[in-house]
């Protein structure tokens, strides 16, 4: 679970989803009943339903009829079935329900990567490292079971009990607990470091309902440390809530000034305003974002741009200007509905354009590689009919996503096929997971997070070990792929061994130390 975001190949599947959350307004909206007897849609169904030739399922054809409804509209009005609208919610909502674990399959056993604090598990005794084999009375051991199989064995309503066996390696013994599921909360804020004596880092992985008490929290921590600057890193972040994007900017800009404001046909124009005194109003700040940076993630970064307050640093974000609401249906499904768009301080709309059913939308990413658009500022295509200006005169423009005030090139200087093979794999996981699971004490020997990133190398020898699992794996070695892909190699077995041995904030204070984006942000704080 939480593996780090390394692989384009699954960005475009899995960034479309996460932008369905959309920007909205407020919580979950009313009930509605989609289905009318006086309706045409409804009259068409009844037909289909009484005379069609074959035995149909029509409840998944009413599915299907409104989910493409609500694709002709624009790319982010949505259908959620029923079944799925839970799971959707959580991220969004904060928290879910079950026993507080992390959790990854390797060598066919479910091994807990780590225990969340203060959550049922930790409270009923498990430890980090520790073997699932069975879950009441059920062997889930050697039996090439899922990590959806798993979940659905550990997840439940709060307050219900779920029986667990666990080796512990360490002892050498099996042991048995009772845990009673709760509440697990998931943390938009992924870490929050000091990044030297006066840069603090913040992560902001969405804007969710808990993320406003996240970011108060870590930045609280941060200037108790000393910090005087600030680097707010929301690349890849699509979004979620208006109101925490507003509530973060608050903390940022003094006094009383418009945030952001939205406007429909059938929504009266709202304004979202600064309101009181914020704890971060003295520091100097920096936002990363990138071209996956969307929705509320865009709010935050072209607000603090417009009022001068923040050097937006990276590529251009993604372009979504458009507020869901949503609507939940009588049968427990909903539909997220664009009502409507959202105007940053300089009145610039940051929507890009779009044909209405055109599911090429969320390729965007691919035709901005091919156009050069990531590696080179002057391919950025700017509409110079919408222009604005920020509080100090300086030129912005809208009409496709926020664009920085300092660009950072994508950097593929390392990227071959093998390292692609890697990757698609999972031969840097299963390696590493592997590793750590003998050596953990030597993983852990160094003091702290910031320790383990400054001093733990990655041997010659250790990337042998490495090429030769790969190998066993159906990876083999391609020496101009590896000389090619070797730092990077190196850099993604030391990551993956600090996000085990010492969670999120190993993970990125490794990826940042050679971060383009995040050095340039650090060198401009000089």
């Amino acid at each position: 679970m939480n593996e780090q975001r390394n692989s384009k190949s699954r960005s475009v599947f899995l960034f479309g989803i996460a932008l369905a959350l959309g920007v909205y307004i407020g919580d979950k909206l009313g009930s509605i009943t989609v289905l009318n007897s006086e309706n045409k849609i409804d009259e068409v169904l009844q037909h289909i339903n009484s005379n069609y030739v074959d035995t149909l399922n029509i409840t998944e054809i009413q599915d299907k009829a409104i989910s493409s409804l609500l694709g002709e509209l624009d790319p982010h009005s949505s259908y959620i079935p029923a079944s799925e609208l839970k799971g959707v919610n959580e991220d969004l909502d904060g928290n879910f329900e079950g026993i507080g674990v992390e959790f990854r399959i390797l060598n066919d056993t479910v091994i807990v990567l780590h225990v969340i604090e203060n959550g049922p598990s930790e409270k009923a005794g498990l430890h980090d490292g520790d073997r699932i084999v069975k879950v009441n009375d059920k062997n889930i051991a050697g039996i090439k079971i899922t990590n959806s199989d798993v979940m659905k064995l550990l997840k439940g309503e709060g307050g219900t009990k779920v029986n667990v066996t666990v080796y512990r390696k360490a002892i050498g013994k099996s042991l048995s607990y009772k845990i009673t599921r709760g509440k697990i909360p998931i943390h938009s804020i992924t870490t929050s470091y000091m990044c030297n004596r006066d840069v603090g880092y913040i992560l902001v992985d969405r804007f969710a309902a808990n993320t406003t008490d996240e970011f108060h929290e870590a930045a609280e921590k941060l200037l108790k440390a000393g910090m005087k600057k600030l680097i707010i890193d929301v690349r890849n972040n699509p979004g979620g809530y208006l109101e925490t994007a507003v509530d973060m900017i608050d903390e940022i800009i003094g006094g009383e000034k418009l945030v952001v404001y939205t406007e429909g046909n059938n929504r009266r124009k709202q304004e979202y305003k600064t309101s009181k005194s914020g704890m971060l109003e003295d520091i100097k700040i920096a936002v990363l974002i990138n071209e996956n940076s969307a929705s509320a993630a865009e709010i935050l970064a072209g607000a603090l741009q417009d009022w001068d307050r923040a050097d937006i640093i990276g590529r251009r974000s993604f372009g979504k200007g458009l507020v869901q609401e949503q609507q939940n249906i009588s049968d427990g499904s909903a539909i997220r509905l664009t009502v409507a768009r959202y105007y940053i301080p300089s009145g610039r709309c940051i929507q890009k354009p779009y044909i209405k059913g055109d599911k090429s939308y969320f390729e965007d990413t691919y035709d901005r590689e091919l156009n050069g658009e990531l590696f080179s500022v002057d391919s950025i295509k700017i509409d110079k009919k919408k222009s604005y200006k920020t509080a100090s005169g300086r030129p912005v423009y809208g009409g496709g996503g926020i664009i920085p005030d300092f660009f950072v090139p994508l950097d593929t200087s390392s990227n071959s096929v093998y390292l692609n093979k890697l990757f698609a794999l999972n031969i840097f996981s299963d390696f590493c997971y592997n590793y750590a699971d003998n050596n953990m004490a030597k993983l852990k020997s160094y003091q702290s997070a910031a320790d383990f990133s400054a001093k733990y190398n990655v041997d010659d020898k250790l990337m042998n070990e490495f090429t030769q699992f790969a190998s066993k794996q159906g990876v083999q070695l391609d020496q101009a792929g590896y000389n090619r892909s070797k730092k990077e190699i190196a850099k993604q077995m030391k990551a993956t061994f600090a996000r085990i041995a010492w969670n999120d904030e190993g993970l990125y204070r490794v990826i940042n130390q050679s971060d383009p984006t995040y050095l340039k942000a650090i060198y401009l704080f000089q």
